[in-house]
């Protein structure tokens, strides 16, 4: 909600808000010095789109309930699975706030694109569910790799990871077989 985003971006003050017992820093005041990154920027809606693009350009952010303006110093970062210049055309997204953050774009294909990066991306998530989980060493079959190269990914990375911990998470031997994924 508009509310909640502006009180996580930009703060709120003591009693802003029922049970404000104290002020809170927003994420701009705490990446100051640093990045912030924002992820799916594409659901904004356009009264956010605003707020953010008054930030941005002022270097300068307004917490809720507050009458006195924060200095920010941030590099953003923000990313998005959707089209935005379709969203400009469409009257979803500010042109002029794509302006503001589209410095340095990156596109980076989806993940059914680049089949050579789900091993590497595999090994990444095995190590790191692993270790979460408290596991054994575990290791892919063949079969498994397989599968998840010939796989589309509809969900991208974010699909790969949750597929591989939920694997780690299942599988009752060290190796992951291919009906485990």
């Amino acid at each position: 909600t508009e509310t909640l985003f502006e009180s996580e971006m930009f703060g709120a003050v003591k009693g802003a808000y029922t049970d404000l017992n104290h002020d809170k820093k927003g994420r701009f005041e705490l990446a100051s010095g640093g990045t912030l990154f924002l992820d799916e920027i594409g659901n904004l809606n356009l009264a956010m789109q605003s707020k953010l693009l008054t930030a941005l350009q002022n270097r300068k952010i307004m917490p809720v309930g507050s009458t006195k303006e924060v200095s920010i110093d941030i590099r953003l970062i923000a990313a998005t699975n959707m089209n935005l210049e379709e969203m400009i055309q469409n009257g979803d997204f500010r042109q002029d706030l794509l302006y503001r953050i589209n410095t340095v774009e990156i596109l980076l294909p989806a993940l059914r694109n680049r089949p050579e990066d789900i091993s590497i991306l595999t090994d990444h998530f095995m190590d790191k569910y692993v270790k979460k989980y408290r596991k054994p060493t575990m290791w892919l079959e063949s079969g498994s790799i397989q599968k998840l190269i010939k796989y589309n990914w509809p969900g991208n990375v974010r699909e790969l990871q949750h597929a591989i911990e939920r694997a780690v998470i299942m599988s009752e031997t060290s190796e992951i077989k291919s009906e485990d994924i």
